[in-house]
């Protein structure tokens, strides 16, 4: 997300990743979305829980009385040591539990073996977003209710993806936080590719690339980069030739149009 402190977010991610383990992940992640969501909507409440003059233990004690039976245990646990923390705006507490709502749902997705899932659903929802322009304006629409928009996915997509997948998505939906559905759906993405600590590429290719193809892909990206990288891989019939690899602000380019655009910039220079 966001430039957050991050040594008050480590202290919040310790805090999460302690009391995670004996808690329905599920249940969390919808549980700090929902805290995140009421601070955004609050704005009086998001300002008291952020403001560095007021100590620490008194603000969590406040969320404590406002919470206290609304959300499990290891929610209000985990929203107490963020109000405590001290950050360096008010929208950054929001952001860091937005964070940890990614974070629950990642680690729900890997005790199912579904990672992997996740994060290919997440792209490809987000391919099929921008390519059906109706389904994107109703989406965004902010005068569709937000129940009515959750109904929308589950028609579209239930049965069809993975839970994890489908709590995101909906997420990104009813909550976009400033973001376009578009990007709120790579943030998430890269944030679900960090529960294994990996990278991701987007690959555009004229054709699909074969499995073999993909491996040695795979394997070529994780010996220059060093870690390992998920690819998402998108067939886009106006490459010419090669392929394009974006990892970050980093493009690899292998196309013709790419080596004809690295030619003339160099006759320019």
């Amino acid at each position: 997300m966001r430039g957050l402190s991050r040594s008050s977010l480590a202290e919040v991610e310790e805090r999460f990743n302690a009391v995670a383990g004996s808690a329905d992940l599920g249940t969390l992640s919808d549980e700090l979305f929902a805290v995140a969501d009421l601070l955004d909507r609050e704005h009086g409440l998001r300002r008291a829980m952020s403001d560095p003059a007021r100590p620490g233990e008194q603000k969590a004690q406040t969320l404590r009385t406002l919470l206290a039976g609304k959300v499990s245990e290891a929610a209000l646990a985990t929203s107490e040591t963020a109000v405590s923390a001290k950050w360096s705006r008010p929208g950054d507490l929001a952001d860091a539990l937005g964070r940890l709502g990614v974070a629950a749902a990642s680690a729900e997705a890997e005790s199912l073996g579904k990672l992997d899932d996740v994060e290919d659903e997440l792209f490809r929802f987000g391919r099929i977003v921008a390519a059906n322009t109706d389904l994107r304006r109703v989406l965004v629409d902010p005068a569709v209710p937000e129940e009515g928009k959750r109904q929308l996915l589950l028609d579209l997509l239930g049965g069809k993806v993975s839970e994890p997948s489908l709590r995101l998505i909906a997420q990104v939906v009813a909550h976009p936080r400033g973001r376009s559905l578009e990007a709120g759906l790579e943030e998430f993405g890269q944030l679900v590719a960090q529960q294994r600590q990996r990278l991701v590429a987007v690959v555009r290719s004229a054709i699909a690339l074969s499995e073999e193809q993909r491996q040695r892909l795979s394997a070529w990206l994780r010996t220059s980069y060093g870690r390992d990288v998920h690819l998402n891989v998108e067939v886009d019939k106006r490459v010419l030739g090669g392929f394009s690899v974006r990892i970050g602000d980093e493009i690899i380019d292998t196309t013709i149009v790419g080596r004809i655009e690295e030619v003339r910039r160099r006759l320019a220079g």
